[in-house]
């Protein structure tokens, strides 16, 4: 049996991390389900994702809400290391940290300096693993809560030095991570498009998953990181 690692980016249980699970794997709200989901917006049965000969496939478990993999409705899908998976709320990525860079690895261009430009999501299903990078597949809901902060939240008052230098570790890396991302990503002015590399868009989403694991670790201490 296939294992698989899953990554929750966004939702009431982002932060956490499913290594290694060992397939079929289900995911729903109700008790029993391989993870359980605190999302009222998933079905107690939402999902499962099993493996065939090489490949995971996932399959809705005729879901209230339905099942988008990299912003696509679905019924049925192969699964490769990358993909995003939304129910509900949450979005959750699939595959580990080093199978995603074994991927990234192979899609490389050759000529490090070609900027490879995305392409449309349903290239990824033919094995062209580049799309645009948008967010118009989120709900209204998803969207305040990935974008609604309009102004930076106040730094803390009275840090002491150590918690001051860490902070700005925090600040530094976010920054490091987003810099790149910047300048691969290609602008057209005219269609309001932004549009960033395969690999780009992975690096984004290790960002965001280490955001949400920090996240997780200061609002409870106690929770696990392995």
């Amino acid at each position: 049996m296939g294992r698989v690692t899953i990554t929750v980016l966004q939702g009431a249980d982002r932060g956490r991390v499913y290594r290694d699970l060992e397939t079929p794997v289900t995911i729903g709200r109700e008790e029993g389900n391989t993870i359980q989901l605190n999302d009222e917006r998933v079905s107690r049965c939402h999902l499962k994702i099993q493996q065939d000969s090489d490949r995971f496939v996932l399959t809705d478990l005729d879901s209230t809400n339905g099942t988008k993999v990299n912003g696509q409705e679905c019924q049925l899908r192969i699964l490769r290391f990358g993909d995003i998976v939304t129910v509900g709320r949450s979005l959750m990525r699939i595959g580990s940290e080093s199978e995603i860079a074994e991927r990234m690895a192979v899609l490389q261009p050759p000529d490090e300096g070609e900027r490879t430009r995305g392409r449309d999501v349903t290239a990824a299903s033919e094995g062209l693993a580049a799309f645009d990078f948008e967010i118009n597949h989120l709900s209204g809901e998803q969207t305040v809560g990935l974008m609604g902060l309009v102004e930076p939240p106040a730094i803390p008052e009275k840090l002491t030095p150590g918690q001051a230098a860490q902070l700005c570790e925090i600040l530094e890396y976010l920054q490091g991570r987003l810099q790149p991302l910047i300048d691969a990503a290609e602008v057209n002015e005219a269609a309001h498009r932004v549009t960033l590399p395969f690999n780009a868009w992975q690096r984004m989403l290790d960002a965001q998953a280490r955001l949400a694991m920090l996240v997780r670790q200061v609002a409870d201490p106690e929770w696990p990181t392995g």
